[in-house]
């Protein structure tokens, strides 16, 4: 990553959280540096309704991990004049429809609606909101059963590790799929007895704690009802789920699994990056439900501020260019490559990518089109993953390094997950980790944003921790457009909140470690500190 010289690191990497008038930033010799407080009185437990917005919240006001995003926009950007950001989602694709993101979906100048033409002359016709590189395709294989079904696409050495992944994938199967199965019907039959003991289809978590009952059964339900609302959605969502993976593992058991030829509608090559004849401009993609995630991503950055419908994205003048390139399994290494030059020749400052895989066998081209997104100034914000594993020692594509050390490129961050609970446990379950190769972290538990058809879900993952970051690096994008993508990655890396706290890795009690050891800044990113950098930064 490249310095800023006249930048004083270590006055900004301390900045935490100082008061200031709303009109004009404070002078920075007066800001008393502080780091997060190791013991901090929590307030009680947030309710359902302040969930929405913990995200956006103050780690020492709120007492929760949140980004200080209000407080940014209380204290330092009220009344002042910013420049509208296009924000790439390269994902699942985005319900452009929706009564929350239909206001800042990006339009296309140059193209002409439904004319069939390519006014523009980019190579893609009539892409009015963006591009769909998966045209018809919801589900495609894993990259390993791609490499599995074709091994010239590997050498020999990675083609034995995706078999090993593969073989273990199907022994593991079977017991996995009766696993789910039973976690499917207890969940099922617990939710009954809570519906029924409340009185209601919908509920919540608070709700299942009241409910004082001297009968096993229902004592029984509620437990495995808050149980399963510890894995941050709601129970229909999360039922939902179950039965995908259940289902998935029903598909891996099944011999003929690997033939289908998912790739085939669209009538490309996915080995020759030459090859870009495909596609089509519907970027919601053929069903709305397939674009949950994508909606999901698009909301935390970009849904409407302050309408009081739904909840609020992190930045306030955006528009979301939709290149949809990421279907239900593994994403191609072309379209993903396809997906970030398109996104930046169309505009995009910050491009989002909140998807990941462990084999990548093009990955050459997705290197290219990060260092060609580099030189056109564009920040990319990458999700670090999952599975709970080191990504210095795991792979986990893309990313921005050929060896796991040494950078190809300074505009790439990568951001692993928050929980809301600050202390011990503040770190997701899920999270993946990385002295080196994870660069902060952001809020990724119950993350309430957008989803198709006009609704809202709270969703998990590093995947909603990426947005979470997208939205602040637009932020100051927005206000400080003088800065470069490699300024804003270095902002919201040296500007983070410190943390000094022993904490919980992948959920597991018994691993406990120092959270500076979790990403190579040791920090969790703050908006409000951000915002103090950028101005300063925009003073040099």
């Amino acid at each position: 990553m490249n310095t800023v010289k006249s930048l004083s690191l270590s006055l900004f990497s301390a900045i935490v959280l100082a008061g200031c008038g709303a009109q004009k930033l404070p002078n920075y010799k007066s800001i008393t540096a502080i780091t997060a407080p190791e013991n901090v009185t929590k307030k009680k437990a947030l309710t359902d309704d302040q969930l929405k917005f913990w995200n956006q919240y103050d780690i020492v006001k709120d007492t929760v991990p949140g980004m200080s995003v209000n407080r940014a926009y209380a204290e330092l950007l009220k009344n002042r004049k910013a420049q509208k950001v296009i924000v790439g989602i390269v994902d699942s694709g985005v319900d452009i429809e929706h009564e929350d993101l239909k206001s800042v979906v990006w339009t296309n100048p140059k193209e002409i609606p439904d004319n069939g033409i390519d006014d523009d002359k980019n190579g893609y016709i009539d892409d009015i909101h963006g591009w769909n590189f998966l045209g018809d395709i919801t589900k495609e294989h894993l990259e390993y059963e791609r490499i599995i079904k074709d091994k010239s696409l590997v050498d020999e050495a990675t083609y034995q590790e995706a078999k090993k992944i593969y073989d273990k994938k199907i022994s593991d199967a079977q017991n996995e799929k009766n696993y789910l199965g039973t976690l499917l019907a207890q969940a099922t039959k617990a939710d009954d007895i809570i519906k029924k003991q409340l009185k209601k289809e919908i509920y919540t978590l608070d709700e299942v704690k009241t409910i004082d009952s001297k009968d096993t059964l229902v004592q029984k339900s509620t437990m495995i009802i808050q149980k399963m609302f510890s894995f941050g959605m709601p129970i229909a969502d999360l039922k939902t789920e179950i039965q995908k993976e259940l289902d998935a593992k029903e598909e891996l058991l099944k011999k003929d699994n690997l033939d289908t030829d998912y790739r085939k509608v669209l009538g490309d090559n996915p080995n020759d990056i030459a090859d870009t004849n495909y596609g089509n401009n519907n970027v919601i993609g053929p069903d709305k439900n397939e674009a949950l995630h994508g909606t999901h991503v698009a909301g935390i950055v970009a849904q409407v501020r302050n309408n009081n419908i739904g909840g609020d994205g992190i930045a306030n003048n955006v528009e979301i260019l939709t290149a949809r390139a990421v279907p239900d399994g593994d994403e191609y290494d072309k379209d993903i490559a396809l997906a970030i030059r398109y996104a930046v020749d169309n505009g995009a400052k910050v491009i989002n990518g909140s998807f990941g895989k462990s084999f990548s066998p093009h990955k050459n081209w997705v290197f290219d089109a990060i260092k060609y997104a580099a030189e056109k100034d564009v920040l990319i914000v990458h999700a670090a993953g999952n599975d709970a594993k080191n990504i210095d020692f795991y792979d986990n594509f893309p990313n921005d390094s050929e060896d796991k050390k040494t950078e190809i490129s300074d505009n790439l961050i990568t951001v692993g997950a928050l929980n809301f609970e600050y202390g011990k446990n503040i770190v997701a379950r899920f999270s993946n980790i990385g002295k080196i190769n994870v660069d902060v972290f952001a809020p990724g538990v119950k993350i309430y944003a957008t989803t198709p058809e006009n609704t809202y879900k709270f969703l998990q993952g590093t995947s909603m921790a990426a947005p979470n970051v997208a939205g602040v690096a637009a932020l100051i994008r927005s206000y400080y457009p003088k800065l470069k993508a490699s300024q804003v990655k270095q902002i919201l890396m040296d500007s983070g909140v410190v943390i000094s706290n022993d904490v919980v890795v992948g959920g597991n009690p018994q691993d406990v470690r120092p959270f500076n050891e979790l990403s190579k800044t040791g920090k969790i990113v703050n908006a409000y500190n951000a915002i103090l950098m950028a101005n300063q930064m925009a003073k040099k």
